[in-house]
């Protein structure tokens, strides 16, 4: 059996586990590519878009008709894993999940900007989902009032995701100096990674998950709705 996750930034420190072939990003045409060269099991975190375009709904559909297991989560894979899980996609991780609630509906939630392969896909900018989840933790805990829990909420969620860094989080509140300082270094410390802990739930998954449908079987089981869009592509 042969398993690829496209990953990047949501994967950014965490070494590789034997049994995975990790690839870059991913870019419109590389799932079917995949399936072409022989992957049985497909595991979508990061993907490209705005510079090129992004991972078409159609060839997710195409790989499952293939038989090969499809799984999403954390940041693009999350997103197309909400509309592509009633075909067969499996979602993996607390985000997929909101997609797929509802509770999340925009894209720029996951988006952020990052560095390019040469480093690793270093992350630039914080994503919402992250800055969300740390603010909430911090206010749970009692480190951060509910005021100051909503003041820089606001914030990121008015600054375009290629801008919303920590410099940025941390200057434009309307407290003193002296408690920004105190709350980064708060956020610095316990600061949750939400897209890396659904990346490396989908790793995880993809490691245990042994099962290789048969394309004509599994295709059988599916709705005529799902053969209707594989025959229009």
């Amino acid at each position: 059996m042969t398993r690829i996750v496209f990953a990047g930034p949501s994967l950014y420190g965490i070494a590789h586990p034997n049994g995975l072939i990790i690839a870059p990003p991913a870019a419109q045409g590389d799932l079917i590519s995949a399936v072409e060269a022989g992957a049985t099991h497909i595991g979508l975190v990061d993907g490209n878009f705005g510079s090129c375009a992004s991972v078409w709904h159609k060839e997710i559909l195409y790989a499952l008709s293939k038989g090969c297991q499809v799984f999403g989560a954390a940041s693009m894979g999350a997103l197309r894993a909400a509309e592509c899980f009633q075909f067969g996609m499996i979602p993996v991780g607390s985000i997929a999940q909101a997609y797929i609630a509802g509770d999340l509906t925009d894209d720029a939630d996951v988006a952020l900007l990052h560095g390019p392969a040469e480093f690793d896909f270093v992350p630039f900018t914080e994503p919402l989902v992250d800055v969300h989840a740390t603010i909430e933790c911090l206010k749970d805990n009692g480190s951060i009032s509910a005021a100051e829990a909503i003041e820089m909420l606001a914030i990121a969620q008015s600054t375009h995701f290629s801008a919303r860094d920590l410099d940025t989080l941390f200057t434009e509140y309307s407290f003193e100096i002296a408690r920004g300082i105190k709350i980064r270094a708060l956020y610095e410390t316990h600061v949750v990674r939400t897209k890396q802990h659904d990346a490396c739930l989908l790793l995880t998954e993809m490691l245990k998950n042994n099962e290789q449908r048969s394309a004509g079987d599994w295709a059988l089981s599916q709705s005529p709705a799902l053969l209707g869009l594989l025959e229009a592509r």
